[in-house]
């Protein structure tokens, strides 16, 4: 009985989380000089920095961040917010690659990644605003820039540092278009690849497009649409057969925008989806109303990915390092809080690859 209360008790110690008082114990020094060392403070020698240092390695030894919020000093953490609705982001892997990209930046820096989801842009602003106060995160990672965007000026206001993933290269150091706020941000030329999509369509022999589009209040949707509107113009393609339907982005939203196009008396001919998820969800639309593809319609994607290339036909798509994306915002983001000034920064643009979903048009659809 005895020898397990024990046990217990030695389990129960070996959990416990290692202070300063014990690395002072087990490095032989005072508790000051543990402090000294840890915080990169003069007054103690580099041999024994370097000691202290190797003991609390050992000892699994990490600061304590409220006591160092508290202290002034930072957190070790950013955070990431997404107001999106929540059956979208399941199913959708462009946020899985921009966070593992974000992550791989943070995690070599030690800094700890703080992501919740809310219901709105509102509730996104309540959080950025509690988390100031409790000191919870040094910076933020903005995505889903809007066409009229607080929170840029939210954060200037708060003085809480922060990069805009997918802002602009205009509005000063990249900052949503129609706001005051001034952040530094990485964007990606949605214009230049929209004019790929549209080349690609109009030189198969496409003169009826529809395009598919996502949330209409986010900044990208906004130039997807303007540039497709411009390089059909250029074109002189009719507006009137050269079009954007805005959904949520769901396959739900998708499978009906396509449902509802292909029904019109001159339906389209090509369709371009804002992301993998609706393109494959039309694809199965068209299957289900037996309209081949590409025999009498062509499928694009937005951002390419492994639900692109399983179905067949395989989808032409829009192909990005969204990795690398995220690694990009993540890098501009450890530099804001070295002390760099806010700025814009380009991605890798993307391309598009085309597969066997597009075809020119039958000549009698």
């Amino acid at each position: 009985m005895r020898t397990e209360m024990a046990r217990g008790k030695s389990r129960h110690v070996m959990a416990r989380r290692p202070t300063i008082k014990d690395i002072a114990r087990r490095a032989g020094v005072s508790e000051s000089a543990v402090s000294f060392a840890l915080n990169d403070r003069p007054g103690v020698s580099q041999d024994t920095r370097a000691r202290i240092r190797r003991v609390a390695e050992e000892l699994g030894w990490q600061p304590n961040s409220a006591a160092r919020a508290l202290s002034g000093e930072r957190s070790g953490a950013v955070g990431l917010v997404l107001a999106r609705p929540a059956q979208t982001l399941g199913v959708e892997s462009f946020f899985l690659q921009l966070v593992s990209g974000i992550q791989e930046v943070l995690a070599a820096d030690r800094v700890a990644l703080l992501f919740q989801v809310v219901d709105g842009i509102d509730a996104e602003c309540a959080v950025y605003r509690r988390w100031w106060a409790e000191r919870r995160v040094d910076g933020v990672l903005v995505v889903d820039a809007r066409t009229q965007d607080p929170r840029p000026e939210l954060l200037a206001l708060l003085g809480l540092p922060a990069v805009i993933i997918g802002g602009t290269a205009s509005g000063g150091a990249g900052s949503a278009e129609g706001t005051g706020g001034e952040a530094s941000s990485v964007w990606a030329d949605d214009a230049r690849a929209m004019a790929q999509v549209v080349d690609h369509l109009h030189g198969l022999g496409h003169r009826r497009i529809t395009h598919i589009a996502g949330l209409p209040d986010l900044a990208h949707t906004a130039r997807r649409i303007a540039s497709l509107r411009a390089d059909a113009k250029a074109r002189g393609l009719d507006p009137e057969h050269v079009r954007s339907v805005v959904t949520d982005y769901s396959d739900t939203e998708g499978a009906a925008a396509t449902r509802r196009v292909l029904a019109e008396p001159e339906p389209p001919t090509a369709l371009v989806y804002d992301n993998d998820v609706m393109a494959v969800a039309g694809l199965a639309v068209a299957a289900e109303l037996g309209i081949a593809v590409p025999g009498r319609i062509s499928v694009v994607a937005w951002d390419d990915s492994a639900l692109c290339r399983v179905p067949h036909p395989r989808l032409t798509a829009l192909v990005r390092d969204t990795a690398g994306f995220g690694r990009l915002a993540a890098e501009e983001l450890l530099a804001v809080l070295a002390g760099s000034p806010p700025r814009a920064r380009e991605s890798e643009r993307p391309r598009l690859e085309p597969r066997e979903s597009t075809a020119p048009p039958a000549a009698a659809y």
